[in-house]
């Protein structure tokens, strides 16, 4: 999964409920563009370039996977939403919102509808004075100067005056701080790597992943499963264990919490599938002496899609080896999961069908399968 850009994006209001306003347009953007990192304070400034009511201003920093032109599209839409009308008119304007993009990362764009960085920001201290709160030391990629230096030679003598009231970042009504470990999972082609990825960058966990693509007895199970089963079973036992307990053991101060793609109990579920029973015997046996001191997860969150859409999810990643998976070993892993979980007394379980739902390219269905992790 490609790391998300940070955009830098100023916001303005000078028409009706300013303050709240603001507050439309950050919820707007947490539900239709990206997760917002951080909010500078707002700052009441006089109206810049005409003659009107004194605006409210802030900046955020948004990730984003979106390109510069559909963030810019979709940051135009917010604005009709919220009730803002365009016009011909020459000049600058009262306006009930005005969002900008500042700056796109590092990137440097010179088109008709969109440049960036914004080629006003150095002269306007209503944008450098927030922005300066929350990324004094970013640099503008062209006149390669940070947020201070520009502030500090900025010629706008317009006074701003701080106002003590918080816009409030919806990101962080997700509150993971009671978890030190979760565990993402379901069966192939859930989503469970997908969503871990999006976790941890959004919330600051520590990442960890299975390493099945190493695994050089998955291409054979697929092709001669009855020849192979034991073997693939037994190399993900041992390479589970090093992980989990390595990954684990080894403390990290800079992040919040640790998200896992996989929960060890995956062994024995998979290998009492694919085992006949005097091989899964032998299996479970040396299962619970290898993990009977490993860290259960926190939360245990249980991805269900139905066979179709795993089928569908399977074929879009491209995996040459997983191409001829049957339904009926997907339905069985289903079933073995699902056994498994109605078992479990000591595992804090959340079990989310989510066949109906895109959470990687809906934004919508990601924010509604983390309020429902969260409830």
């Amino acid at each position: 999964m490609s790391q998300p850009k940070k955009a830098y994006i100023s916001l303005g209001s000078n028409k009706g409920d300013k303050f709240k306003n603001l507050q439309n347009a950050i919820d707007c953007i947490h539900q239709q563009v990206g997760n917002i990192k951080i909010i500078s304070k707002v700052y009441k400034t006089p109206a810049f370039g005409f003659e009107g009511e004194a605006f409210l201003n802030t900046c955020l920093i948004l990730e984003t996977d979106l390109k510069p032109n559909k963030l810019l599209r979709l940051l135009l839409d917010i604005e009709k939403q919220l009730g803002r009308v365009r016009t011909n008119a020459p000049g600058y304007q009262a306006r009930i919102i005005d969002l900008d993009i500042v700056f796109y990362g590092e990137e440097i764009i010179d088109a008709k509808t969109l440049q960036v960085p914004h080629p006003e920001m150095q002269k306007r201290k209503f944008v450098l004075q927030p922005l300066f709160d929350i990324a004094s030391k970013v640099k503008h990629p062209v006149l390669n100067k940070d947020i201070g230096e520009l502030l500090a030679a900025c010629t706008d003598t317009s006074v701003l005056e701080p106002v003590n009231i918080w816009l409030k970042n919806p990101s962080k009504q997700y509150d993971f701080s009671k978890y030190n470990f979760i565990a993402i999972e379901g069966n192939i082609g859930a989503g469970k790597t997908s969503l871990s990825n999006k976790m941890a960058l959004d919330f600051n966990a520590k990442l960890i992943l299975e390493r099945f693509a190493d695994n050089p007895f998955l291409p054979k199970f697929y092709k001669e499963p009855k020849r192979y089963a034991f073997t693939l079973e037994m190399s993900f036992l041992a390479d589970r264990y090093q992980q989990i307990s390595d990954d684990l053991s080894q403390l990290d101060l800079f992040k919040d919490f640790i998200v896992s793609d996989y929960d060890v109990f995956k062994s024995l579920i998979f290998s009492k599938i694919t085992l006949p029973e005097d091989e899964f015997k032998l299996y479970r046996k040396l299962f619970y002496q290898v993990y009977k001191d490993i860290a259960k997860p926190d939360l245990y969150v249980y991805l269900y899609q139905n066979t179709e859409r795993l089928q569908a999810n399977i074929k879009k990643r491209g995996r040459n080896y997983e191409k001829d998976i049957e339904n009926d070993y997907l339905e069985k892993i289903n079933t073995g999961y699902l056994e498994f979980l109605k078992e479990q007394t000591e595992l804090n379980v959340k079990i989310i069908d989510i066949s109906e739902k895109d959470f990687v390219k809906n934004r919508a269905d990601y924010l509604w399968l983390l309020d429902r992790i969260c409830e």
